[in-house]
């Protein structure tokens, strides 16, 4: 699938916003660790990955109630899911200077009660853009940070009209971010997130 950048501006997969906050002070403390432990960009952008994938839960699978969508929440109360945690990660990585897009896939819902659109990240380099899903491990789900062939969390099955979205996304797209914001608790957000895009 051939990713499609929203703008031709790559300025605007660095900007800061009240979502992908990487001028708070808890994702630059954030970032400055992690810079501290690492020897390039490379180096870097699969530490955040990480860091984000194994060390904030995904609220589904850690039971958590609460829903987070700003980057800076998603550090601070350590929970969020996998668009919340995409913001969070976006924001580690852009606060390093690397390009980071959110991007988007229809899956059937973890439940089997029809379709919810799944957030993820894609990361520029070398002149190209990677997909990364940091939506945490679990049995049946083994997501890699690679530059070298996709390990995401999933691949949407045709046959049940699930799909990846082409489009590379500078900031949130609105319905999602409309959703997060309004739901008092995930079990409400389960039943308001977009179905598609």
């Amino acid at each position: 699938m051939e990713l499609i950048q929203q703008t031709t501006d790559l300025s605007a997969y660095l900007a800061a916003d009240e979502v992908i906050d990487h001028h708070h002070p808890v994702v630059r403390e954030a970032a400055a660790q992690l810079a501290g432990q690492v020897a390039d960009s490379y180096a870097y952008a699969q530490a955040a990955y990480e860091f984000v994938r194994d060390t904030i839960p995904h609220s589904a699978d850690s039971g958590d109630p609460r829903v987070t969508w700003r980057a800076s929440d998603v550090f601070r109360l350590r929970t969020g899911i996998c668009h919340a945690k995409a913001h969070a990660l976006a924001a580690l990585l852009r606060a390093e200077d690397i390009p980071t897009a959110l991007c988007y896939q229809r899956l059937v819902h973890d439940d089997d009660v029809g379709h919810l659109v799944h957030g993820l990240v894609a990361v520029r380099f070398h002149g190209a853009w990677h997909r990364q899903d940091p939506r945490g491990n679990k049995p049946g789900v083994d997501a890699r940070f690679s530059l070298h062939g996709e390990r995401l969390a999933w691949t949407p099955d045709e046959k049940s009209n699930e799909m990846d979205y082409p489009v590379l996304h500078a900031e949130p797209h609105p319905a999602v971010l409309r959703a997060l914001r309004a739901a008092p608790d995930r079990e409400t957000l389960w039943k308001t997130l977009p179905t598609a895009l």
